[in-house]
């Protein structure tokens, strides 16, 4: 087939599919909805917009999701590639200035001479049954495209609530009451502000977090949120200390005085200048005036100025075990496969890794091959072993971790178990691209 591949929705993982494509001369028409017509939770027109800064997480190599990153630089990433040349400090992890990224990654697709973009909305499935597709609509998929992808399917989606961190504007901070510092002592030591609470300003933290008003689903959706990002609300309903066990811990930080603070918030910056910082792990489904009032609570944030407050949103997804292949094709449907979110990953960096393998996929079919799936000791592999190996009746999105990867043989102690993950990781993705053929890219050249 020497026809354009079309991908459908503009986020992390159909530019990351785009760009996979095109550098190894497949056609691509790109179609994204914005700013035609927006979401609720993007702002601007760009691809691959972000709502978090930190939202690729650690950078660790020896992490899962550091791991993750190095295998989609070997393919010569687009996403991972331009996260790193708009990075910003944040210790181990992989945190961005979002509006430069997005920026990078829509001028590299612009500029592809194999890449069509079309700014669209998409309700029907692009082309006849020749014509290849990749829905990478993510979690917030128009009604049209919903109502499409339920007709190919025969069945309705699943769901869970995600919500979005607020951001403050740093004039606004009091810094005579924070301190800088990278738990543990990690990155340069000024990557994080925080705001250190005693016991009682704990206390009273967490009864008015307990008591605020928050926004309720409609009558129709059950409120099923995914574990790795439950808004504070959820976790202060858990238990008086569950906010001090989760994102307000205060271990590996030591305030100016030398003692550890009861517990403490976070402030990671959002962009270069340092304007902007956001508060690590506070997504929210409070009322925007019972945030302001909230989390002014915190030490330095008394005269807070808030950019953005956090927000909750509808994340939709597949039974991925019950409609796909391990090379993301719908059963029912082969031309048709499913990239990013939508498929049960959970994260921008997985929905990015989706896009990728997708890409290689589909570019080795076109050479006269049929590539083998990445082996699920890789954690390309693992991500596609969890679509499609879980059980359907309790399948929930995933962040990559090495719990979905093929367990390790023999007896490895305790300590060496990410390192013997990663060993293997890396030579099995070797002798899969040389078996397959696929060439790999050791750089993103954009």
């Amino acid at each position: 087939m020497s026809f354009s591949v079309h991908i459908v929705g503009g986020g992390l993982a159909g530019s990351e599919c785009a760009w996979q494509l095109a550098e190894r001369g497949v056609d691509v028409v790109l179609h994204e909805m914005r700013p035609v017509r927006g979401t609720p939770a993007h702002k601007t027109g760009d691809l691959a917009e972000l709502v978090c800064s930190n939202s690729l997480r650690s950078d660790d190599p020896l992490h899962a999701a550091g791991l993750l990153k190095r295998e989609m630089e070997a393919f010569g990433s687009l996403i991972i590639g331009k996260a790193r040349e708009a990075s910003v400090p944040a210790g181990s992890a992989l945190a961005l200035d979002r509006d430069r990224f997005a920026a990078l990654v829509t001028t590299a697709i612009q500029e592809h001479p194999r890449i069509e973009l079309r700014r669209d909305e998409v309700t029907e499935i692009p082309g006849g049954e020749e014509t290849e597709v990749v829905l990478a609509t993510g979690p917030l998929t128009s009604e049209a495209m919903s109502a499409r992808l339920q007709e190919l399917l025969g069945s309705e989606y699943l769901y869970f609530y995600d919500a979005i961190a607020p951001i403050v504007e740093a004039e606004s901070l009091d810094l005579s009451k924070l301190f800088w510092q990278s738990r543990y002592g990690k990155g340069e030591g000024e990557d994080y502000l925080n705001a250190p609470m005693d016991g009682e300003q704990y206390l009273a933290f967490h009864q008015a977090v307990t008591a605020a008003e928050v926004v309720v689903p409609h009558e129709f959706e059950k409120a099923v949120f995914f574990e790795g990002c439950l808004p504070i609300e959820e976790l202060a309903r858990r238990g008086v200390d569950t906010l001090r066990y989760g994102p307000m811990k205060p271990v590996g930080l030591r305030a100016p005085d030398g003692r550890r603070p009861w517990a403490v918030v976070q402030l990671r910056q959002e962009n270069l200048a340092k304007s902007h910082f956001n508060l690590v792990g506070f997504q929210s489904r409070m009322k925007w005036g019972e945030q302001e009032r909230v989390l002014r609570m915190i030490p330095g944030l008394e005269n807070a100025r808030f950019v953005r407050f956090g927000q909750i949103h509808r994340n939709t997804f597949v039974n991925a075990p019950t409609h796909l292949d391990k090379h993301y094709r719908v059963k029912t449907s082969p031309r048709v496969r499913l990239a990013g979110q939508i498929t049960g990953v959970e994260g921008y960096l997985e929905s990015a890794a989706t896009g990728l393998a997708i890409g290689l996929y589909i570019a080795e079919e076109r050479r006269g091959r049929a590539p083998e799936p990445f082996p699920a000791t890789t954690a390309l592999g693992a991500l596609a072993r969890h679509l499609t190996e879980s059980d359907p009746k309790h399948f929930q999105p995933a962040n990559v971790n090495y719990g979905l990867f093929t367990e390790l043989e023999g007896r490895v102690r305790k300590g060496d178990r990410r390192a013997a993950y990663v060993e293997r990781a890396q030579a099995d993705l070797a002798a899969w691209a040389e078996r397959n053929g696929v060439p790999a890219m050791v750089t993103c050249a954009a």
